[in-house]
């Protein structure tokens, strides 16, 4: 027997749909170029579900990086919690992982999408102000437990390398890309030279 969907589901499908269409072509054409038409006949739909859904492109736009962000800092906690002594720690397996999950440069060209919206709109900068600060708080506290489970000590701030984790990535990324250098080990050696072990 087929399963029913319920209301709430059908409206979350809907969403993730509008999401991928709309990620796919941010990343394209960045937040200026994109239109909302364009979302709309990717993901099957029309303009007025967007609306329904999201309101104005902005909104939508928030909530595409949103869900990137919380990619990020799924797959960071992923690999975190797969080292149980600072031993365990394998740059080069780290580094690989990420340049294999970068394959692409669309997640970081969000990011650095982003950061120019926020530099360009003070009042959108103090709209998503509480939940970056809750970001850099939430991954500043997993960075420090997990530091202290596998052994370590930080030679920095917790939130602080947070801030520079976030900072960084999609610059790292984007960088590697464009000049083939690979970026992902020298940048994990550097963040690993916060991690001490203790005497």
């Amino acid at each position: 027997m087929a399963e029913r969907w319920t209301k709430e589901r059908r409206i979350e499908h809907t969403r993730q749909i509008l999401l991928d269409a709309a990620e796919e072509v941010f990343a394209r054409k960045g937040l200026t170029g994109a239109a909302l038409e364009e979302i709309a006949d990717a993901a099957g739909f029309t303009r007025g579900i967007i609306y329904s859904q999201f309101g104005a492109k902005e909104k939508l736009f928030l909530a595409v990086v949103d869900r990137q962000r919380q990619r990020f800092l799924d797959g960071f906690a992923e690999v975190m919690t797969s080292f149980h002594r600072l031993s365990d720690v394998d740059i080069d397996g780290l580094a690989a992982r990420w340049r294999e999950s970068s394959h692409g440069t669309d997640r970081a060209a969000l990011g650095y999408e982003l950061t120019l919206y926020l530099l360009r709109n003070p009042d959108a900068r103090e709209r998503v102000s509480a939940q970056r600060l809750e970001t850099i708080r939430a991954l500043g506290e997993f960075i420090s437990k997990n530091v202290a489970r596998i052994g370590g000590t930080l030679t920095i701030d917790a939130e602080t390398l947070a801030r520079v984790v976030i900072a960084a990535s999609d610059g790292i990324t984007l960088e590697s890309h464009l000049d083939g250098e690979d970026l992902y080990r020298p940048y994990l050696q550097l963040v690993m030279s916060s991690v001490r072990t203790p005497s």
